[in-house]
């Protein structure tokens, strides 16, 4: 499972990973108000993530880092959003893994500085969507699972790789 966070749209996407063949399981954004003081957004959050966690029982749980731009208030409530989607998942025993931005980027794209749009039409590629998944943070949650999949492939190659063996 991959998540986008944000205190007024958090991105969520369920993949699923055979063989490292990869398809889309669901694909959504938990919505909140913004006139809704922030402690009973996250709530509203945790709830909903909650129930997507019941209902498809992800296996993992990725997480984009906060992006810390311009604006410290941004950057310290996106956190908060990232610390509510980590004890929904720890509240699970899920294991969870953080990704930055630019590594999210590099890893579906191959170029870490990819704009918004390219980003999304590489998860419906990818995925053999029709069109990139809405809404915009839906899609970029399944890009932080698509990242976590490579992540993952990477490195149970390297555990595996005699000729790392050797030399690690």
């Amino acid at each position: 499972m991959g998540v986008d966070p944000g205190t007024v749209s958090m991105g969520y996407g369920i993949v699923d990973v055979i063989d490292n063949n990869v398809s889309i399981i669901t694909s959504g954004a938990i919505t909140g108000s913004t006139r809704v003081p922030l402690s009973q957004r996250l709530s509203h959050i945790y709830q909903k993530l909650d129930a997507v966690i019941r209902r498809f029982n992800p296996e993992e749980v990725a997480i984009e880092e906060p992006f810390v731009a311009d604006n410290p208030r941004t950057a310290l409530a996106v956190g908060r959003a990232q610390a509510v989607a980590m004890l929904v998942a720890a509240q699970h025993g899920l294991p969870v893994f953080i990704y930055s931005p630019t590594k999210i980027k590099l890893a579906v794209t191959s170029y870490g500085g990819s704009s918004k749009e390219q980003v999304q039409e590489m998860v419906k590629l990818q995925l053999g969507l029709e069109q990139p998944p809405q809404p915009n943070d839906a899609a970029d949650a399944l890009a932080v699972a698509l990242c976590h999949k490579q992540q993952t492939y990477l490195s149970n190659l390297i555990q595996t790789s005699p000729a790392i063996k050797l030399w690690g």
